[in-house]
């Protein structure tokens, strides 16, 4: 039966991008990466109306005496409980999406959003400032295990001439989540005192949506074949997901990375961390994502609205600078996207980096002179919106991407495993430390941003291969010589080895010839 589905022309394999593709992309990225953008920015609106709550409720039913310092710490902490969530919800997604495959993950998870999103929303009408902190770590364990997720799911479902442009889809989706929480808190619209309960649960909608469609997708045929053994359901979804093209090739592709693997079991964090052949792609995620949060994005995320009020933008205009910043975001994101294929991994992290460092130079440079020469408060304004745009273009979705890219079946959930949580801790340390850090140095903080960014760029120059249109299989053996692989190893160390029926294959388990 299976060589009956795989009747093709004879025919390269497509690249063609299909309804199916698109719509798997933008209905998987719509209900959980722009989750993540939102849950970022939202906060930063209704912050004096969220401390005002707290202080209301705490000297009402506590009797404390809050003090500033006191609401400034209870808002950093609601503000990156977020990544708190985020981190727990990145060490769950080896065991989720082995078990429930992606896409099931992703079904499965946004219950979690219901959860939060109706704490936040009542936590006014309960008196209870806890069901705010509460609502934003649980909203953060879905954005942990779906930022994950949806990268892996689309860079597996994605042929490797698309890989790239699919793979960014979630990074412009993020950039969408982070304008529209800055369009609705305008105070024309959500941003008045009675509405911010409602502004932070919006995020129910989007994945009613997602809930809604989604399961009516196919798995990962990746998932189906190399995991599951599930030749049938592979090729069933290849073919809804590629209406032309040869997926025998395809399929021979996902044969020789399953002959190459010591197992069909998923890799755990310890045998990733402990396994010498992938040293080196162990090390380009942890740099890439770490550099990705510290490269001081959150900070301009989390305090937009601080960071132009210390730019001398007048309080009325601030508002409609910030959203000003997301529609960049938003534009950014697709530049990037749509040149990736073109241009490669490689550039678009290398001078997104570059970009980003320069401005946030010019940001410490034009607050110390603003007070003398009263242009600077623009060309701070200006370096604001390059950090944003810099970060949209390459290093907002390309570390996820490559994260991908850069491992075989069995060893890819425990990578992002690992660098969700790296993402993750990093992301919580900029919105926790931020405020105290600006306090403690200044303008002269962002220099530390810029050290960051430039060391990344130099890291990418001289260690990270471009993966553009290559295999799995192809990007592990450019990093083969690295390792210090031979590629007889690479290729050959397996213990499962595929017997093929009429060229598309069955499994068979077998010792391979020394």
């Amino acid at each position: 039966m299976a060589e009956e589905l795989l009747v093709e022309k004879a025919a390269t394999l497509s690249t063609h991008l299909t309804k199916s593709l698109l719509a798997v992309a933008f209905l998987s990225s719509f209900g959980s990466s722009m989750l993540y953008g939102y849950n970022l920015a939202v906060v930063n609106s209704p912050a004096e109306y969220i401390k005002d709550f707290y202080n209301e409720t705490l000297v009402e039913i506590y009797d404390w005496d809050v003090d500033e310092e006191l609401l400034t710490v209870l808002y950093s902490l609601t503000v990156s409980i977020f990544a708190i969530g985020g981190m727990c919800g990145a060490l769950l997604v080896g065991k989720l999406v082995t078990k429930y495959g992606r896409k099931g993950t992703l079904v499965r998870a946004s219950v979690l959003v219901f959860i939060g999103a109706a704490l936040m929303g009542f936590s006014r009408w309960c008196r209870m400032p806890p069901m705010v902190i509460l609502g934003r770590f649980i909203v953060g364990v879905h954005s942990g295990i779906s930022l994950s997720v949806v990268p892996m799911y689309l860079g597996e479902i994605a042929p490797k001439s698309l890989r790239g442009f699919l793979g960014l889809v979630p990074s412009i989706h993020i950039c969408l989540g982070v304008f529209t929480a800055q369009v609705l808190g305008l105070h024309e619209l959500l941003g008045k005192e009675k509405y911010w309960p409602l502004l932070l649960s919006l995020i129910v909608f989007p994945t009613l949506v997602q809930l809604i469609l989604l399961p009516w997708f196919p798995e990962s045929p990746r998932y189906l074949l190399i995991e599951k053994g599930n030749v049938h359901a592979t090729i069933a979804a290849l073919k809804w997901f590629r209406t032309k093209g040869n997926i025998q090739a395809e399929v021979e592709e996902m044969q020789e990375e399953q002959r190459s693997l010591s197992s069909i079991q998923t890799v755990t964090v310890r045998g990733l961390l402990a396994d010498r052949n992938v040293r080196w792609q162990v090390i380009t995620i942890s740099v890439v994502n770490i550099g990705m949060q510290l490269s001081g994005i959150d900070a301009i995320w989390f305090y937009t609205n601080e960071i132009f009020k210390n730019a001398g933008i007048p309080d009325p205009s601030i508002q409609y600078t910030t959203v000003g910043t997301g529609a960049i975001e938003v534009i950014s994101g697709m530049l990037g996207c749509f040149t990736i294929e073109r241009l490669g991994r490689r550039p678009l992290m290398i001078g997104g980096f570059l970009f980003m460092g320069l401005c946030c130079c010019g940001i410490t440079v034009s607050i110390l002179f603003q007070t003398q020469l009263s242009f600077m408060r623009y060309i701070s304004v200006a370096c604001v919106v390059g950090i944003i745009a810099g970060f949209c273009i390459g290093p907002a979705g390309v570390p996820f991407l490559i994260t991908a890219e850069l491992f075989k079946q069995s060893h890819r959930p425990a990578a992002y495993t690992v660098a969700g949580c790296l993402n993750w801790l990093s992301n919580f340390t900029i919105g926790f430390v931020f405020p105290f850090l600006e306090n403690a140095t200044g303008p002269y903080c962002y220099l530390i941003f810029c050290a960051i960014c430039l060391g990344v760029a130099v890291y990418t120059i001289f260690i990270i291969p471009e993966t553009k249109n290559k295999t799995f299989m192809e990007i592990s053996q450019m990093f083969a010589v690295k390792n210090n692989i031979l590629k007889e190893e690479l290729t050959s160390n397996g213990l499962l080895k595929l017997a093929m029926m009429n060229g598309y294959g069955t499994l068979e388990e077998e010792k391979m010839k020394s």
